[in-house]
């Protein structure tokens, strides 16, 4: 379970240690540029919530990786992939009120869960 929980976290950590550098480095007409129609979201929210947004999916990244890969406060595993988890609901939202399809909404939701199985891993393997 472990291995699988650190391949899980591995991924997860890649795909949104990508996505939210592009959100803070780009600007919204760039990253719409870069993405096509699957960054027209960007129009539903100001760029500051894109920053922030990208921000979070950073820092998540990290938090999925350094804390238990360093032995310092790995109980932070769980609260990063939680983060994401919430991050990926609101996404959810986003899609659903803009009605950008059932594909936008289930890449998302695939996300959803692999975060929420993260979680669910880490905080069972937490020592009590």
């Amino acid at each position: 379970m472990n291995i699988a929980l650190w391949i899980l976290q591995g991924f997860l950590a890649a795909i949104f240690l990508i996505a939210g550098a592009i959100k803070v480095i780009k600007s919204k007409d760039e990253l719409k540029v870069l993405g096509g129609e699957k960054m027209n979201w960007v129009d539903s929210i100001s760029a500051v919530s894109v920053k922030l947004i990208g921000t979070i999916e950073v820092l998540a990244a990290i938090g999925l990786i350094l804390p238990q890969l360093t032995g310092i406060l790995p109980w932070l595993v769980p609260l990063a992939a939680f983060g994401l988890v919430l991050t990926m609901i609101g996404a959810v939202m986003l899609h659903q009120r803009r009605g950008d399809g059932p594909k936008a909404i289930v890449q998302v939701i695939i996300l959803l869960v692999m975060a929420a199985f993260t979680t669910y891993g880490r905080f069972d393997s937490i020592p009590v």
